[in-house]
């Protein structure tokens, strides 16, 4: 028989232990806050803590520093330098700049429009002309003066009743053009120095944490920036980024014309049925900018003797439904696409990059047989026959495949991450080379202080079209995401700019079509693991958004790029052909 471990009547205990990551175990009094535990734990393990701690998490969830502990259990901190981390401060600033500017400014209502690259959020007012210099200035030296009281920020939850009456007050239109669409009866509210906001996501404690930020005027409104997350502790200096600013006030001013202002004004439109026009006239603003795109190619074709496109873009941007669309513009001018893959140009595996980890690194530039692509490229534009390789991605080798040469009507189309990179065509004179970017550059957001990164636009995207097409869970896509995600920062943001054109490939009524997809496949994301913190994150915004009945999902058409992602695409079996009609 098995003997029985000893066992003894215990009392109740009045504290509570945690286990760290390093297997260190704290205990404090029932109650204290994670803030408390994990300033305990950086005393002792410094150098564990390389940037401001911003959250914690608690047995498998993510929670504020307010966040009282009351039972055993794991905690691991979040530092500013992460993903989460980076989220709550930049979430928590907008705060603090709305809290200033109503204390300065009682009248103005200030929106966060969309992020800017090197760290920032453009932000507007929606009620007066854009602060003066010496407006922006007064209003940054407040919030530092905010920062160096360490003010409370405090967390309530509130009827709706209630929530609809305090924004009512204050006429905050947005937040009840948002609450119009709400089914709970309870709202989170955060308070700071008695200004009360909603905001989809979790909060700092108090404002001294705050203490990496700027105010910079720019025209038509300013830049909030903050720390990124490479370098938590210190501002990037701010390059001006005119193409893709330019994509940005285009946007703004068409989402102005339209009068969509927010997703509370998208719901509207879902709910009384009224989305056709909406769909009807993203879509043209497409087709119109695809249209402009191909009639610059002939153009430069005829003037300059253009005779290669790069497009490149991160992931789900909509390349492939774009780069089809383009070519069947290109037809309709004469032209016919010759598409190059530029992954048939990859150097025998042997001779791959290595990355830090000693691992091949497939998505470095070097990858690519560069003296190869060049000496190809300059033969085909030069109407010389060249045998075009083919990668076998089986065996790793590089073999050669099959004659080919231009025609006088026929446009190289080749798209891949370093389509943008200078170094790619070094022989190549530059006006032979036509250069395009596409992205979601800009998305609706949630109201005027709530903003939905296009980053995320693109992994609901990603998490649709992988459960579909590639059997992945959203579990799947979400652990890959970070990686991608460190793959775009490092070729193919730096090259934004180098673009020729830039294509804005989000839709304005897409949230809405997306919910009823990736919802349920976010929903079956386990409990307890880091994938289920990201899918509870995606879900907290998108469940403000008003989800597409399937008879408005019909009404998308089948060209759409949104069709790339959730099906259904009549493009998906076009090939555009090298061989004429």
């Amino acid at each position: 028989m098995t003997s029985l471990p000893h066992i003894v009547v215990s009392q109740p205990r009045d504290t509570v232990r945690v286990t760290l990551a390093s297997g260190q175990v704290l205990e404090g009094p029932v109650g204290t806050t994670i803030e408390d535990f994990l300033r305990a734990d950086r005393d002792q393990h410094p150098d564990q803590y390389t940037s401001p701690t911003i959250a914690g998490i608690f047995d498998g969830k993510l929670r504020e520093l307010a966040y009282s502990i009351k039972r055993d259990g794991s905690l691991t901190p979040v530092l500013l330098s992460t993903s989460d981390g980076g989220r709550i401060y930049r979430r928590s600033l907008i705060l603090l700049l709305v809290t200033a500017v109503g204390e300065l400014f009682p009248e103005v209502k200030v929106s966060v429009s969309y992020a800017v690259p090197d760290g920032g959020m453009f932000c507007i007012l929606r009620n007066r002309a854009p602060f003066t210099v010496e407006e922006v200035a007064r209003v940054e030296a407040h919030m530092r003066a905010i920062v160096a009281a360490n003010d409370p920020i405090d967390k309530k939850s509130v009827t709706l009743e209630e929530a609809v009456a305090l924004f009512r007050e204050r006429g905050d239109d947005d937040k009840l053009r948002l609450l119009e669409s709400r089914t709970r009866n309870g709202l989170i509210l955060y308070t700071l120095r008695g200004r009360s906001d909603y905001y989809y996501g979790y909060m700092l404690p108090s404002t001294g944490i705050l203490q990496t930020f700027r105010l910079l005027p720019t025209e038509g409104g300013f830049v909030l920036q903050y720390p990124r997350q490479g370098s938590p502790t210190a501002l990037q200096p701010m390059k001006t980024y005119t193409k893709v600013n330019q994509v940005f006030q285009e946007a703004e001013d068409w989402l102005t014309k339209m009068n969509l202002q927010d997703v509370g004004t998208l719901n509207r439109l879902v709910r009384e049925d009224r989305m056709q026009e909406l769909i009807l006239v993203a879509e043209a603003l497409h087709e119109q900018s695809i249209a402009y795109i191909a009639r610059t190619i002939s153009d430069r074709l005829r003037d300059q003797g253009m005779r290669i496109v790069l497009i490149a873009g991160p992931s789900s941007s909509g390349k492939t439904t774009f780069s089809k669309r383009l070519s069947i513009q290109l037809l309709a001018h004469g032209l016919r696409p010759f598409t190059l893959e530029m992954d048939n140009y990859f150097v025998d595996r042997e001779k791959t990059p290595r990355d830090e980890d000693g691992g091949y690194d497939f998505e470095a530039l070097e990858t690519l047989n560069l003296p190869l692509l060049n000496e190809q490229f300059a033969a085909l534009i030069a109407g010389e026959q060249v045998i075009t390789p083919k990668f076998d991605f089986l065996t790793g080798k590089s073999l050669p495949d099959r004659p080919s040469q231009l025609k006088d009507h026929q446009i190289i189309i080749a798209e891949g991450i370093h389509g943008l990179n200078p170094r790619l065509l070094t022989e190549i004179p530059n006006e032979k080379v036509y250069r395009v970017y596409v992205s979601a550059l800009t998305q609706l957001n949630i109201d005027f202080h709530n903003r939905v990164p296009t980053t995320d636009v693109r992994l609901l995207r990603r998490i649709a079209r992988d459960a579909a097409r590639r059997g992945y869970s959203a579990t799947d896509t979400i652990l890959r995401w970070e990686s991608v995600r460190r793959g775009e920062k490092k070729n193919i943001f730096p090259f934004q700019e180098n673009a020729d054109v830039m294509f804005n490939s989000a839709l304005a009524y897409e949230l809405a079509a997306l919910r009823p997809l990736v919802e349920p496949l976010l929903l079956q994301v386990e409990p307890g693991t880091p994938a289920h913190i990201e899918a509870n994150r995606l879900l907290s915004f998108l469940r403000w958004v008003q989800p597409f009945t399937e008879t408005q999902e019909a009404r998308i058409p089948d060209t759409s790029l949104l069709r790339e992602f959730i099906g259904g695409s009549i493009l998906d079996a076009y090939h555009p052909s090298d061989q004429g009609f």
